[in-house]
C-alpha cells in the first residue's frame, strides 16, 4: 500500500441516469463508482440520480492538485465539461 503522500489522485466526472453531470475526487476510481451506484457513501447528489457512469476522469500527484483540478472543472460550463471525455 502506497503511503497517503504517494497515493495517486484522480479528478472524475460521472454521467447521472438524469444526464447531469457530478464531479469529484478520489483515489480508486472502481471503488468511488461503486459507492456511487450501490451505497450510501455515494455523493448526496448522486443517490437519487443513479445508475452513474464514468464520464471522465483525469490523474494528478496529489490530494492538493486534485482538489484545485476539481474546483476548475466545477466552474466549466456544462458542454465544457462534456467536450473533456472527447479531448
Amino acid at each position: 500500500m502506497l503511503a497517503t503522500s504517494q497515493r495517486l489522485w484522480h479528478v472524475y466526472i460521472v454521467k447521472c441516469r438524469d444526464n447531469t453531470l457530478y464531479t469529484g475526487i478520489t483515489t480508486d476510481i472502481e471503488r468511488r463508482i461503486n459507492e456511487h451506484n450501490n451505497s450510501t457513501l455515494g455523493a448526496r447528489y448522486t443517490r437519487s440520480r443513479r445508475p452513474v457512469k464514468l464520464h471522465y476522469y483525469e490523474q494528478v500527484d496529489s490530494r492538493s492538485a486534485a482538489l484545485k483540478r476539481e474546483m476548475q472543472i466545477k466552474k466549466f460550463s456544462s458542454k465544457k465539461k462534456r467536450s473533456l471525455a472527447s479531448d
